[in-house]
């Protein structure tokens, strides 16, 4: 997905933006970049690929190369960013997050009329980061540009700009299903994605940006450049997946929000009689332990961490190029409590099931170690539909999705025309794919939490929140 931080102050912003935008580092796992604008030097640039080594090992140096007083940061999981971009408007640095799905259509079109030239990337792509600017650069001032840019793209894009006059313009994107949030401090303005990495740096909340929002920022002021609009999807994975959980978003706190969408689950099963005879509940580490806690805490079965993830030489995924090797630092990473697995009843809470990959081979790892049932929960619905507005659960098919494949093997593609069906568990084929996947998986229970079930978790108006890889609705 990605995530981004900039400050404009009246000291040195470079520290401010190296640990604010590394605390968006659980957002992305590629590439991290930071741009900076001082009077004496102008702008400057530098960007690292992450993918086996934290933002902050890589930019460590950053202190001794740039200074000034306004900088922006980003974290990417697709292309280089920022990009310093010279144009109609000036120059300017620019980063980005989000997905354009029309790429190709708007690089054709801007190419048949304007004469113009994109620089190509491997294999002819366009850095999606330089195709917003294209889109800006069509209009003669910035609040335009931007309106005009979210306007034609047919997907997501929030838009952070560092301009040369040391001002920094933030925007949300259209229909809000990303946050940008504004922080003061006395020295200035910082715009984030994550309240929390402001806030650990000494400012407090100022504003969060409504959908389609565009706003100014410099060490004193901060200036609305246009109003938001008034429809609002925000992603509802936000809360159930990728957010920290320290962060809040529309005012609703992540993990005050999983705790009780592990409640509400448990409630459910409750009713169901579907978690008898369960001696602990943990969570698929980390983000599914909230959730976990929540559940323990409604159904009154002890909480525990039956495996642990061992994190000090393996934080992330390493992303070798051997998929045996992967596989290898995937079991590496588990390290199994023996006294919590041997011969116990495990119920397990995972944040979602997209592709069901890793979770089988947690499974496995469980049963090998003497489990003698594993259930299993998930924190949101059956996800039917990849995501085309973010970039999580993106697919080159859905039919990467367990959900999907476990359809076609149950009933081929006429299946597909019954897909509310199959998500609901009180259905014919809501139970049949349930107790396909739990033979697939070797689990010995499976369910999902509903819709209804994350919304009253979150706490907003179904109709401000995106459920689309949900159930299909834009």
């Amino acid at each position: 997905m990605g995530g981004f931080f900039g400050a404009v102050l009246k000291r040195d912003a470079i520290s401010d933006v190296f640990f604010g935008t590394d605390y968006h580092s659980h957002l992305a796992p590629r590439r991290g970049g930071m741009a900076a604008f001082d009077p004496a030097i102008g702008l400057q640039r530098e960007i690292h690929n992450i993918e086996n080594s934290p933002f902050r090992t890589k930019f460590e140096d950053v202190f001794d190369e740039m200074q000034g007083t306004a900088a922006i940061g980003c974290i990417s999981d697709s292309d280089p960013q920022p990009l310093l971009i010279r144009s109609n408007l000036g120059t300017y640095a620019l980063c980005t997050i989000g997905v354009i799905n029309n790429a190709k259509a708007l690089i054709d079109q801007y190419l048949s009329f304007s004469g113009g030239h994109f620089g190509a990337m491997q294999g002819g792509k366009v850095n999606s980061t330089e195709l917003v600017a294209a889109m800006i650069n069509q209009k003669s001032d910035f609040t335009d540009g931007i309106r005009f840019a979210q306007q034609v793209i047919q997907g997501t894009a929030s838009i952070l700009i560092l301009k040369q006059d040391g001002h920094i313009i933030a925007a949300r994107d259209k229909m809000g299903r990303l946050p940008v949030l504004i922080g003061k401090s006395e020295d200035g303005y910082c715009v984030s994605f994550e309240s929390h990495a402001y806030q650990k740096l000494g400012y407090a909340d100022e504003k969060e940006l409504g959908p389609g929002e565009i706003v100014e920022l410099s060490p004193h002021e901060m200036i609305q450049l246009s109003p938001p609009g008034k429809e609002m999807r925000i992603c509802s994975f936000l809360w159930t997946y990728y957010g920290y959980s320290t962060a809040s978003y529309e005012g609703i706190n992540v993990e005050t929000m999983r705790y009780r969408n592990g409640e509400i689950m448990a409630e459910a099963d409750e009713k169901s009689g579907n978690n008898k005879q369960v001696d602990y509940v943990g969570g698929v580490p980390d983000s599914g332990t909230p959730h976990a806690i929540g559940y323990a805490n409604r159904s009154h079965i002890p909480f525990a961490r039956p495996f642990i993830k061992y994190t000090p030489t393996w934080p992330r995924s390493f992303t070798s190029a051997n998929k045996a090797q992967r596989n290898q630092v995937a079991k590496m990473k588990q390290i199994a409590v023996h006294d919590l697995i041997q011969d116990k009843s495990l119920l397990f809470v995972d944040d979602s099931i997209v592709r069901g990959t890793q979770l089988q081979e947690t499974v496995e790892f469980l049963y090998d170690n003497g489990a003698k049932a594993v259930h299993m929960r998930s924190a949101c619905p059956p996800i039917m539909y990849g995501c085309k507005y973010l970039n999580f659960s993106r697919s080159t098919s859905d039919l990467d999705l367990i959900t999907r494949r476990t359809i076609l093997e149950l009933e081929g593609e006429e299946g597909f025309n019954h897909l509310d069906e199959y998500a609901d568990a009180g259905t014919e084929r809501g139970q049949a794919m349930r107790r396909a996947i739990c033979e697939k998986f070797h689990f010995d229970s499976l369910e999902f939490q509903t819709i209804e079930g994350v919304v009253k978790a979150i706490g907003l108006p179904a109709c401000k929140l995106c459920t689309y890889c949900w159930n299909g609705k834009e």
